[in-house]
């Protein structure tokens, strides 16, 4: 892979560093978790719980640092993502490679020694599926890459819940299916307007695959599985009807979002705020129901 990037200004400053394990992507992943932790049953202490935490934290750390030091040269290409530290030549590509090997190694090595195996298994699994099955060979090789790949946003609330548990069961199964259905419209509602940029990266993102009705098709059809995954809980008796109307509420809204993307003829992305609209919603939608469902399930317990 032949390098776009700057001259390299060493040594990279700790934001630098920081900036690598892509905090904004973290603090998703860490709630997330945190609530498969929180509705878990039985019991952890506090100080294996904050492990768990930020091993997962450390994981997800992992992971963007692993897919920024591949992606150098295709960031250096999108306005969005030029002023990364690899693509912007603040830091060396291999001192990136070694801090998320790293942070893996450590995250994982932690989580099996000081929480369980499972756990850690599940940690490993997760920096690799997104590091090598999502980066290396879906992202830039499918138009279907979204749809495989959310698989690795999924894992965060199932590892929590095994780090209490030590098993896997139907609850965070469910809370996986929710992220994985949950993705494919968050982002591909982020890929309508930044076509372009994706579109310059070489990336092929279903806008550019398939034009911009077929992904406001896929965004609308996919907003019903993710809604009925996400009734689930309630659905099965693992969540009170305080959650199942929350729920409710949340999909109303967001089905409305969807259906109004849906509706958007429009190519101008200045006319594209039915998009920006569902994208910054669907953030916080995945936020409250996850919130929501922990406070419930501790009730609950």
């Amino acid at each position: 892979m032949t390098s776009t990037t700057r001259n390299i200004a060493l040594p990279a400053d700790w934001r630098d560093f920081l900036a690598l394990t892509k905090p904004r992507v973290m603090s998703l992943v860490v709630f997330t978790a945190l609530c498969g932790l929180l509705a878990a049953p039985g019991d952890i202490h506090p100080i294996i719980a904050f492990t768990a935490i930020l091993c997962i934290a450390t994981g997800a750390g992992a992971s963007g640092a692993l897919n920024q030091y591949y992606e150098a040269d295709i960031d250096a290409k999108m306005a969005r993502t030029a002023k990364r530290p690899l693509p912007d030549g603040r830091m060396d590509r291999e001192a990136a490679l070694h801090f998320g090997i790293g942070l893996a190694a450590f995250s994982v090595g932690i989580m099996g020694v000081f929480v369980n195996w499972l756990s850690a298994g599940l940690l490993a699994f997760s920096i690799f599926f997104y590091a090598v099955v999502y980066t290396i060979w879906l992202k830039p090789n499918t138009p279907q890459n979204i749809v495989i790949g959310g698989a690795a946003g999924a894992f965060p609330p199932v590892i929590g819940w095994a780090a209490v548990t030590g098993d896997v069961t139907l609850i965070p199964v469910l809370l996986f299916a929710i992220i994985f259905l949950w993705t494919p419209p968050h982002f591909w509602a982020l890929a309508l307007f930044m076509k372009a940029d994706y579109g310059a990266a070489g990336i092929p993102m279903l806008p550019n695959v398939a034009g911009r009705k077929a992904t406001r098709n896929q965004v609308f059809l996919y907003s019903f599985p993710m809604a009925a995954a996400s009734l689930a809980p309630y659905a099965l008796g693992e969540a009170s009807w305080v959650y199942g109307a929350c729920a409710i509420a949340l999909n109303f809204i967001f089905l409305g979002l969807a259906f109004a993307v849906w509706r958007n003829p429009s190519e101008d992305v200045m006319t594209m705020k039915p998009e920006k609209r569902l994208f910054a919603f669907s953030i916080l939608y995945l936020f409250l129901l996850f919130a929501v469902f922990a406070a419930d399930r501790m009730l609950m317990l």
